[in-house]
């Protein structure tokens, strides 16, 4: 398992290297662009992030006690930014998912440049995130 911590300060690290939010933004789009295809089968209503402006579908598999997540999004910006959040929470088991702090995403800037609409979407997806840990835990107990 990869240190979630180590991975936060990684994309601290890439988004320093940039000096403006619109060099930001345009990696934010291609990392959005990297991201794995959900299966659409999964792209259905029960996977759907609520408190999201745009669709954001989101679905999770078990791995050897790791969480597995695949994402799509029809925006290219939030695809961006649920792919930042897979890059950090995928593969890592349900505690520490649950237990993930997300100073990161201040340290980034993230929040700031963001629409309050979007900041909430950011929000609902990590809520999202730490929800199929709870229920991943609950399953095994």
């Amino acid at each position: 398992m990869t240190d979630m911590l180590a991975i936060q300060d990684e994309i601290v690290a890439e988004f320093s290297s940039f000096d403006n939010w619109a060099d930001r933004y345009e990696y934010m789009i291609e990392l959005g662009k990297s991201l794995p295809l959900i299966d659409p089968k999964y792209k259905v209503d029960n996977n759907l992030i609520k408190g999201c402006q745009s669709n954001v579908w989101l679905h999770s598999e078990t791995n050897d006690g790791k969480l597995i997540f695949t994402a799509d999004s029809d925006a290219i910006l939030t695809k961006g930014i649920i792919a930042i959040l897979i890059r950090v929470f995928s593969n890592q088991d349900p505690d520490s998912i649950m237990e993930a702090k997300t100073d990161f995403i201040d340290k980034i800037g993230l929040k700031n440049h963001l629409s309050p609409i979007r900041a909430n979407g950011l929000l609902s997806m990590i809520k999202e995130l730490k929800m199929y840990a709870v229920k991943s835990k609950t399953r095994s107990n």
